[in-house]
């Protein structure tokens, strides 16, 4: 595991959205091979912060990184150029788990689509993939072409209705339960979008796993601020991937988070 960033150039970047590109890096697999679930810390050479790995190409050795502009990090990466450098150590966490002959569902909202459309990648090999691809309107829906390429069966929500279902995620995916039957099921997105998911593939006895996001700085374990109550379980290390059971733990979830001075929001 890489852990003092590896000073690597961009080799591609495609915008996606108004908000969200994915930057592309060579990757020696040889070294650390990435799994769907998993994150990078990113290094703009003044902070880092914690992205989602949305692309793992294992022939070409190359890896893709989705970020949203939320803020100055953000803001300053968007402003780079093909050519340009990037600070990447990781890969770091806890991958989703990928079954194998199951009916999957595969939940995401916004840029939470990264890490499930990654895992998707892999899933749709050996099984049969519904995915719920939700965000606010049809011009910020990320891998929608990707994932019907991909082969698995997409099906879109918008909070506007311009694209697909009128409504949220957790509706439409809702929807699709009540049609249809699922052995297991991968969220990632806002959680006020994940806790009404979670609670809905409770009640169908549905099992799945959910990629949290919590303030990480060390994402190595040591520095405890990414813990979650009650567990004291790290999003670093523990995570940021958890099962229902897991869920069930985390009294925070759904509820609050803690900003990086510990206070609660």
């Amino acid at each position: 595991m890489l852990n003092v960033p590896k000073v690597l150039k961009i080799k591609d970047i495609i915008k996606e959205t108004p908000t969200i590109k994915t930057f592309f890096f060579d990757w020696d697999m040889d070294d650390e091979i990435p799994y769907p679930g998993q994150f990078i810390m990113l290094w703009n050479f003044n902070d880092e912060k914690p992205m989602s790995i949305s692309s793992i190409d294992l022939d070409n050795k190359e890896i893709g990184v989705t970020i949203k502009k939320v803020g100055p990090f953000t803001e300053e990466v968007f402003n780079l150029k093909v050519g340009d450098y990037l600070g990447l150590r990781g890969p770091y966490g806890n991958p989703f788990t990928i079954p194998k002959d199951k009916k999957i569902l595969v939940i995401g909202g916004g840029v939470g689509m990264a890490p499930v459309t990654c895992f998707t990648d892999y899933a749709v090999k050996d099984n049969d993939v519904d995915v719920v691809c939700a965000a606010v309107n049809k011009d910020e829906l990320l891998f929608e072409d990707r994932l019907k390429k991909s082969g698995a069966n997409v099906y879109n929500a918008t909070d506007d209705g311009s694209s697909g279902y009128k409504g949220f995620a957790t509706n439409r995916a809702l929807d699709l339960i009540k049609e249809s039957h699922y052995d297991f099921a991968v969220v990632c997105g806002p959680e006020v979008m994940m806790k009404p998911t979670y609670d809905i593939l409770e009640d169908n006895n549905i099992p799945g796993e959910y990629s949290l996001e919590r303030y990480m700085k060390c994402a190595i374990g040591i520095c405890g601020q990414c813990c979650v109550d009650n567990t004291g379980w790290r999003i670093c290390k523990e995570g940021p991937v958890f099962s229902n059971d897991d869920l069930k733990l985390i009294t925070e979830f759904g509820n609050y988070r803690r900003a990086p001075t510990g206070e609660r929001i």
